[in-house]
């Protein structure tokens, strides 16, 4: 049990170490911040508009006889 109980003790000091030097524990405040900023006043894009339903009609192709 023991060695079992130091090499899962390693992997999480790896896990630790890998994680602390690609940035993860950079910003502490922003991400605990960020529910309380409010964003009702950023304009709406234009994926997120609502379509006119003759933008939704397929082209008409008159057909040759």
């Amino acid at each position: 049990m023991i060695p079992a109980a130091l090499i899962l003790a390693g992997l999480g000091v790896l896990a630790f170490i890998l994680a602390a030097k690609s940035g993860q524990f950079d910003d502490l405040d922003t991400p605990a911040l960020r529910a309380v900023f409010d964003d009702d006043d950023q304009p709406i894009s234009k994926s997120t508009q609502s379509v006119n339903e003759d933008d939704l009609e397929e082209p008409k192709v008159e057909h040759e006889s």
